[in-house]
């Protein structure tokens, strides 16, 4: 009888112990919780961050579920992206024997038989960035022999653009349409992106309007891909497809801060790597063909290529750092100079040249009518001349 009673009173005080260790342990949980928010608070009023700009990661919001808040981003961004369709002329043979390679090998590319036209339409996306009705967008996506295009404003309005000026060698074209009081997206520093700083995508991938992706900056200033003859690109992988061409990319501050371009892809689809034109860039030649038309970018009178393993080995140079010199003539200022083909051109204006898409953008960029200095290696010696740079437009201006 002792026994049982003694037993009771343990499973008694066992139970009410085992309460106690519960109840504690969400009170304490609970206390846990709500003390985190006035630590935030007192990290967010510490000396170093107070009375400092906030950085990407700062700006944006955290949402319910965990992880970043891009509503709010979003929902204000796509109301100045726009979807562009363009109506194109394709011209193509009559014969099926002028597409055989035989057949061209010896009559050339001329179809005896005739051509004809076909209608090709060609879809993307455009940025609004003026309330007037300026529209940028790819030059791709406006094709070479454009008929016809139609811009369709997030507001379902299809409106008849029209071309105003194409830049091809950084595939940038600006479109304008007669409409006022539209919503833009303004204009980011593209100097400042950060790998792994926070960006949206937004385009009509597919015909899917306003259509939204998020990811991050994966690398910047990416070059040698082949997209266009003037290279600095945004490497994100917020997922950009097919249709999204000319369309946003967007930074937590809801700036353009570039137009996306392309993709690389095995299948044709989304593979996380996708490139954008850098708003500064794109801003850049925007406002050269808001003034004149067109771009005007400075060239030299000599050819440069990509210096592979074979072709260092081959004139002696050490690495393939530089841009070799291939062609030019010799009744230029260039040969005048002293330069000569195989030249490794290893500096510009006293600035080291890694390959030859560096290069390029470095004489592209140089004042029109100055004189730069080429430092050159040649059978192991160094060598310095200096050189003029002249015009050279790729733009062309087209209304229609």
């Amino acid at each position: 009888m002792i026994r049982k009673f003694l037993l009771s009173i343990a499973l008694v005080v066992a139970g009410f112990a085992g309460g106690l260790v519960l109840t504690g342990r969400m009170r304490t949980a609970t206390d846990s919780r709500a003390a985190e928010a006035p630590a935030s608070s007192s990290v967010a009023a510490t000396p170093s961050t107070v009375g400092q700009p906030q950085t990407a990661h700062q700006a944006v919001a955290t949402s319910p579920i965990g992880g970043p808040d891009f509503t709010h981003i979003a929902s204000q961004a796509v109301k100045g992206v726009a979807n562009i369709s363009s109506l194109q002329v394709v011209r193509s043979a009559n014969s099926p024997m002028a597409r055989d390679p035989l057949f061209r090998y010896f009559f050339g590319d001329d179809d005896m038989f005739g051509a004809r036209d076909r209608r090709s339409l060609s879809l993307g996306s455009g940025v609004i960035i003026s309330p007037d009705g300026y529209i940028v967008t790819n030059n791709h996506v406006v094709g070479e022999n454009m008929r016809e295009i139609t811009v369709t404003l997030p507001d379902k309005r299809d409106i008849k653009g029209k071309v105003i000026g194409t830049d091809p060698a950084t595939d940038i074209a600006l479109l304008k349409i007669g409409v006022t009081g539209l919503p833009v997206v303004p204009w980011g520093d593209s100097s400042k992106l950060q790998v792994g700083e926070w960006v949206l995508a937004i385009g009509s991938p597919f015909q899917l309007n306003r259509t939204v992706t998020a990811g991050i900056v994966s690398a910047t200033g990416r070059d040698s891909l082949g997209f266009a003859d003037y290279e600095d690109f945004i490497q994100t992988d917020a997922a950009i497809n097919p249709g999204n061409s000319g369309g946003a990319l967007i930074n937590t501050r809801g700036e353009l801060v570039g137009i996306n371009t392309g993709i690389y892809s095995e299948s044709g689809g989304y593979q996380g790597i996708g490139f954008s034109v850098p708003s500064n860039l794109a801003r850049h030649v925007i406002d050269e063909l808001m003034k004149y038309g067109s771009v005007q970018r400075g060239t030299v009178d000599f050819i440069i290529d990509r210096l592979t393993p074979d072709l260092a080995q081959e004139i002696g140079a050490p690495s393939t750092r530089g841009a070799v010199v291939t062609r030019m003539y010799r009744d230029s200022p260039s040969y005048d100079a002293g330069l000569r083909p195989g030249d490794v051109v290893v500096a510009y204006n006293g600035q080291a040249v890694e390959d030859a898409s560096r290069l390029n953008r470095m004489i592209a960029d140089s004042k029109i009518g100055s004189t730069a200095t080429f430092k050159v290696l040649r059978n192991g010696r160094t060598l310095e001349m200096k050189i003029p740079i002249v015009a050279s437009s790729t733009s062309r201006r087209r209304s229609r």
